[in-house]
């Protein structure tokens, strides 16, 4: 029999388990089938550790010294004590790691391991371009690369899990956790999710068995990218056609790609919060895909549905939570306090617990925790992995591949490497800390090789630096608030006068790192503080100006795109980004970055995107007022989805089909020449769009349905070919069914979503 002792606390009666003195540990006979291994040790879990398999918490204690005394730390270790813990965050390091999976491992019955996660969202302490950036790439083997150098830092401190990747699809700029994601696309957002969750777990689920692999969790589950007026944790109401179309099909591509974890998320969806929507957790993730991992919670979510005005009490929320489909709690102690007596009063079936408990136990056994639970506890590799050279040649190449040129119209770059006297001018210039971005939290402050510490390798030119302003004022910290300049222009005049005498300007401006991500919605995109005052200034006194933009969504700069020669998009590049920008300054690595997300003229047309209906009255075609448009502004975007320029230049010839007619089944091919016109060698992302021009519900006017990023030596042609399935000609009803149907189909193929060589084909 098991000896029980009852620990009171102040929030319930909590239940510790002595060992048994003959207990069973056949679950951890590593030769035996996984699903066996789990019923095995199911059998001897009572239904509170099961539940506490459900909690997660983050790190609440220094984990290498004392057992904490009081408050809320002393009883969560009580609880890690009595195996009421299945997970942990924020939990890093060899050493903590270590000492907190030997409470889980040694000090409790069953010795069950815990899983560590932690945000690992472009990098763990070298970092890659934030998310967005990696996108704009086009490169799914380079974005696999990153989250594969990610993943072997991550695994290296002793993380086997992280929160990502995020694959929301969103078209509202004003959201802050654009930087997140991979853009306004699903298509292509369907591609990148493959390659991030591949890239962090490996090819196969046996990959999750290796040391340098790490579990995936697709999030936010779902529709978090569409809240309204791009407000962080707003509303979301969409349509089940923008459901099915846009927002799942990343997911679902994450899913395919084996990820083994998702997260749900803080907004509503046709009234139910996300964390208590069964509708999407039950019905559509784990019945209709199949879907055999788990999903937790975001942080708090479960307890947050009593602020929604969805759950009443704690135990109501964990209630609905648990019959949603939510399988573990992050953060919110409402499983570990409700959930137990929920079941027992017959208000929650112990089945959905044992479902929940299943899933998580099977993730941890495809970890290889059960067999060597210190696995990722190795603290010479942990030395040898953080930061080493490979690392940051492989962020370095990230960045170059994420640089997306804007325009070039005097042709100022490359840079000459000699002769000239650059002025480098900005307040993120010399910044060594805005670059890394926003989801940075295990790097160290200031390691971001600055643009100025980039082009001072360049020895050729005559470089004079000056910042101009401030950008912010006083601490900048992920957790608070920034404060910008709007006042101190002391730096203006030094910086006109370096401008003044030199024969280019280069200027970096932007928004500081920490003014994208969670909790950083704006309602205007532009230069924050005094950049731009400082920009047309600048103008004044010398109009060859290289703007060098470092954000982490898109920008509306009308000023700028009219009278700014050449626009270089840097985003926030992470580790290496001075030495990335200068490369591509100086036409080391030739620009062949496409933008993700449309580029707005002005806040205003937000939420913009290239994949929009056709209204009823798209053209002007009456003479009139009366048709889709602005009274002020033209209706397309500044710079469109996909677009992107490059040092050379590109042409496309002889758009030809394989078939002009297909039965429904069968597939088209469309080849298209491709000729490097230009005077250097480079990359161009070939895209294909398509048009159902008549459809049972309303398609959009183009849809991206095939990419191949092809390199061109100058002068050079090739022939490329993207073919065209089932798979996408179709799209789903209203109900979640897909259909392929018969009808007539325009393609475009190009360098951009606004323009392209176009042909048509009919499914009969």
């Amino acid at each position: 029999m098991n000896t029980k002792k009852l620990i009171t606390t102040g929030i319930f009666t909590l239940i510790t388990i002595g060992t048994m003195n003959a207990q069973n540990k056949s679950y951890l006979d590593k030769t035996k089938p996984t699903e066996e291994r789990i019923d095995l040790l199911m059998k001897q879990m009572t239904l509170e550790e099961k539940v506490g398999q459900m909690n997660q918490y983050n790190g609440f204690w220094e984990v290498t010294g004392p057992a904490p005394t009081g408050g809320n730390a002393e009883l969560k270790y009580k609880q890690l004590r009595a195996g009421l813990v299945g997970s942990m965050l924020s939990v890093r390091g060899v050493k903590e790691v270590k000492a907190v999976q030997k409470i889980a491992v040694e000090e409790t019955r069953l010795g069950i391991p815990l899983i560590i996660g932690f945000d690992v969202i472009h990098g763990y302490k070298t970092l890659s371009p934030i998310p967005l950036a990696e996108a704009a790439s086009w490169d799914m083997e380079a974005i696999k690369k990153s989250a594969q150098v990610a993943a072997a830092e991550a695994s290296a401190v002793g993380i086997n899990w992280t929160f990502g990747p995020n694959v929301d699809v969103s078209h509202d700029a004003r959201w802050g956790r654009v930087m997140e994601g991979a853009g306004e696309d699903a298509y292509l957002g369907s591609k990148v999710a493959i390659a991030r969750v591949t890239g962090f777990q490996g090819d196969t689920r046996a990959d999750l068995l290796k040391v340098n692999t790490i579990a995936a969790c697709a999030k936010h589950f779902a529709a978090y990218g569409f809240a309204e007026a791009g407000k962080e944790y707003n509303t979301v109401d969409i349509s089940n056609s923008r459901l099915y179309n846009e927002v799942l099909p990343p997911f679902y591509a994450a899913k395919e790609a084996g990820v083994r974890t998702f997260m749900n998320s803080f907004n509503i969806l046709n009234g139910v919060p996300a964390t208590g929507n069964a509708f999407l957790q039950r019905d559509i993730l784990k019945v209709k895909w199949n879907f055999d991992g788990f999903v937790v919670s975001d942080w708090a979510s479960v307890r947050e549905m009593i602020i929604h005005g969805y759950a009443k009490d704690g135990a109501d929320a964990t209630q609905k939570a648990v019959t949603a489909g939510s399988d573990m709690d992050m953060e919110s102690s409402m499983y570990v306090v409700e959930l137990a007596k929920l079941v027992q009063e017959g208000k929650v079936k112990e089945s959905l617990v044992d479902d929940a408990v299943r899933r998580i136990l099977r993730v941890k056994f495809e970890l290889g925790l059960f067999d060597d639970p210190y696995k990722y506890c190795d603290e010479k590799r942990e030395k040898a992995t953080i930061g080493n050279k490979a690392n940051n040649e492989g962020v370095l190449d990230m960045a170059k591949k994420s640089i997306v040129l804007l325009k070039n119209e005097s042709n100022l770059l490359p840079l000459k490497k000699s002769g000239q006297k650059i002025a480098l001018i900005g307040p993120l210039a010399n910044d060594k800390n805005s670059p890394l971005g926003s989801w940075r939290i295990a790097s160290d402050d200031n390691t971001a090789v600055s643009v100025l510490e980039g082009m001072q390798k360049y020895k050729g030119n005559q470089l004079t630096f000056e910042k101009g302003a401030d950008l912010t004022i006083g601490k900048t910290a992920f957790i608070e608030e920034l404060v910008f300049n709007t006042t101190d222009r002391t730096g203006f005049a030094s910086a006109k006068k370096a401008a003044a005498s030199a024969d280019v300007v280069v200027m970096v401006l932007g928004e500081h790192g920490f003014q994208s991500g969670e909790g950083r919605s704006r309602t205007n995109l532009d230069l924050p503080g005094l950049q731009q005052e400082l920009l047309e200034e600048i103008y004044k006194v010398n109009p060859n100006i290289v703007l060098v933009l470092n954000n982490g969504r898109p920008l509306a700069l009308p000023w700028a795109a009219a009278h700014i020669p050449t626009i270089v998009e840097a985003w926030h590049l992470g580790t290496q980004t001075g030495n990335a920008v200068a490369q591509v300054l100086y036409g080391d690595y030739n620009p062949s970055g496409k933008l993700p997300m449309s580029f707005p003229r002005n806040v205003g047309q937000v939420p913009i995107y290239y994949n929009n209906y056709s209204t009823g009255r798209p053209t002007n075609g009456e003479g009139n007022v009366f048709w889709s448009h602005y009274t002020d502004v033209e209706k397309t975007p500044q710079f469109p989805f996909g677009f992107g320029l490059s040092y050379t230049t590109f042409d496309y010839k002889n758009l030809k089909l394989d078939k002009t007619a297909i039965a429904l089944g069968e597939a088209v091919k469309a080849s298209v020449d491709v000729t490097n016109t230009g005077k250097y060698d480079g990359k161009e992302v070939v895209q294909l769009y398509i048009h159902d021009e008549v459809a049972s519900l309303a398609r959009p006017v183009k849809e991206l349905k095939g990419f191949e990023l092809v390199e061109l030596k100058k002068g050079e042609t090739k022939t490329i070919t993207l073919t065209l399935t089932g798979k996408e000609l179709g799209f789903f009803d209203n109900n979640g069914n897909y259909l392929v149907e018969p009808g007539t189909f325009k393609i475009m193929v190009g360098g951009s979503s606004d323009k392209g060589l176009e042909s048509r084909f009919e499914i009969k």
